[in-house]
């Protein structure tokens, strides 16, 4: 049993924003057809790495095509010509759900618009992905992840601060903007099917920009300038609002630290073994240690150089305060919760080899997420999907 088993869905999106969005409500158990164009398809069938056989040769899809096409299966369509707009037209007659990431109004000229499909489909929730949205001074122009990264202030607030080596913006480690607009966007969706089921009886159109999204996706620190009028800062691994909330040295390596109210200031300071901080006001409350933070960081740094980040940890779980290690991606596989988790898992393909997988984080009681079908090979599924919907074969 899946939450979405009787939803079809045409994604006609490349790179990452569209297909994630897309792969999620594939492993959500939609039915996912990802319609690509001949010849090349999505853009990231060629962008990241691939595994390597045993004489070294590259094989199989890119890391970023199997990070976020799992669930689908591949047609080929070319939209150019009439009789690739009749068989789209056709397939969106059937479907639920349609996602593209064309220029705004890059697909009107085809008869694929919101407009146009909305008379063909009633019931099609239609979403449009694109770097700045429908509307607006800025809607023509072209973008990927870090020129949001960049126009949203996310880089002004991430990096090191003035001052200190390696200061400046520095972009998040991944796309975070496109991650952020397919959440947004498979939100969207489902509100969409639930809002058409239960009240309206017809889909919509979602105008999804990935500037607004990244923009909306900060939150907090957003709202931090919004209502005082003072401009975020890059603070490193530190939190522009909490402290102690960042990251410190201890005799082996680095240790995150998040204490979150002055009751676990209170048991910081007494695993350290300084129980006579909590009492002195410069460090009392945490509008305080924001203000005295360089008098108090100094003094927790010296104290935690007298163990390592293992024995911190366990001194620091007993008493409910936050830490945790900088892991790289090797020590987050071999974390003992993550294993339990089974984050990392791999797929059968048909050729026997295994691909690998970071799975869905999402966990349903009744209907949990599937991993029915490997990312698929270019086209692969056209004759069985035209069957499946349309009953036509070629």
């Amino acid at each position: 049993m899946t939450a979405l088993p009787n939803i079809r869905v045409l994604d006609m999106t490349r790179v990452f924003a569209g297909p994630w969005a897309a792969q999620m409500l594939g492993d959500f158990g939609a039915d996912v057809v990802k319609v690509e164009q001949p010849g090349g398809g999505d853009d990231v069938r060629r962008m990241g790495f691939r595994a390597r056989d045993e004489k070294g040769a590259e094989i199989g899809d890119t890391s970023s095509f199997l990070a976020m096409n799992r669930n689908k299966r591949s047609i080929t369509l070319d939209i150019a010509k009439p009789e690739g707009q009749a068989t789209l037209r056709a397939l969106i007659a059937k479907a639920d759900v349609f996602i593209e990431n064309f220029k705004a109004g890059g697909l009107k000229k085809y008869g694929l618009d919101y407009a146009a499909l909305s008379g063909l489909n009633p019931r099609l929730v239609y979403c449009s992905i694109t770097g700045f949205g429908q509307d607006g001074p800025y809607s023509p122009l072209p973008g990927y992840d870090p020129i949001f990264q960049a126009m949203s202030g996310l880089m002004s607030v991430t990096g090191q601060p003035d001052g200190h080596p390696g200061a400046g913006p520095v972009l998040a480690g991944y796309s975070l903007s496109d991650i952020n607009a397919g959440f947004y966007a498979t939100i969207a969706i489902l509100a969409a099917l639930h809002h058409r089921d239960t009240v309206s009886g017809r889909g919509q159109h979602i105008d999804l920009a990935l500037l607004d999204s990244q923009i909306a996706a900060q939150s907090h620190i957003a709202m931090n300038w919004m209502v005082s009028g003072k401009m975020p800062v890059r603070a490193g691994a530190a939190s522009q609002i909490n402290t102690p909330w960042q990251a410190f040295e201890t005799a082996d390596r680095p240790l995150m630290l998040a204490v979150g109210n002055d009751r676990q200031f209170q048991q910081l300071c007494q695993v350290l073994g300084l129980p006579d901080m909590p009492a002195d006001p410069r460090f009392a409350t945490n509008r305080q240690r924001m203000a005295h933070r360089a008098e108090m960081l100094p003094v927790l740094q010296k104290a935690l150089m007298a163990r390592t980040a293992r024995e911190w940890m366990d001194a620091l779980n007993q008493v409910g305060v936050a830490s945790g290690p900088i892991n790289d991606f090797g020590a987050v596989a071999a974390d003992p919760q993550v294993q339990h988790r089974h984050v990392f898992r791999t797929m059968p393909v048909e050729d026997g080899r295994q691909v690998p997988v970071v799975a869905n984080p999402i966990r349903f009681s009744d209907t949990p997420p599937v991993y029915r079908r490997p990312p698929p090979a270019l086209g692969e599924h056209t004759e069985e999907v035209l069957r499946d919907w349309l009953g036509e074969t070629r």
